[in-house]
């Protein structure tokens, strides 16, 4: 694996940047089971030693293998609204269900990176 190799990809409506033997958090793929293997072609772009391919507005000839490790849900964000002098106090929680996924490798031209 070369640290000067990496790619973005678009999954769960967010951009991220990926490398191989690296593993990520993203939306809730909860029907997933553990050690699913997962290919993603949304590939925007790859960086390749000194050399950039990108997509227009995705990659053809790219995909990312992976698989799924575990779901799980993120800690708690608390939402407190208030209006002064209104006596007017709401306090909501919200957890966000995560799924992670490791990436086993980045394919271009059918040619493990």
């Amino acid at each position: 694996m070369n640290t000067n190799t990496y790619a973005i990809i678009q999954m769960g409506g967010q951009q991220l940047q990926v490398q191989t033997g690296r593993f990520y958090d993203t939306c809730d793929f909860s029907i997933l089971k553990p050690d699913t293997k997962i290919i993603i072609y949304k590939v925007t772009m790859i960086h390749l030693n000194s050399q950039l391919v990108i997509g227009k507005p995705w990659l053809h000839n790219a995909m990312i293998k992976g698989r799924i490790l575990h779901s799980y849900r993120d800690n708690k964000v608390t939402i407190y609204r208030m209006h002064s002098k209104k006596k007017m106090r709401r306090k909501q929680g919200h957890r966000q269900n995560i799924t992670r996924f490791i990436v086993d490798g980045i394919f271009l031209d059918g040619k493990n990176i």
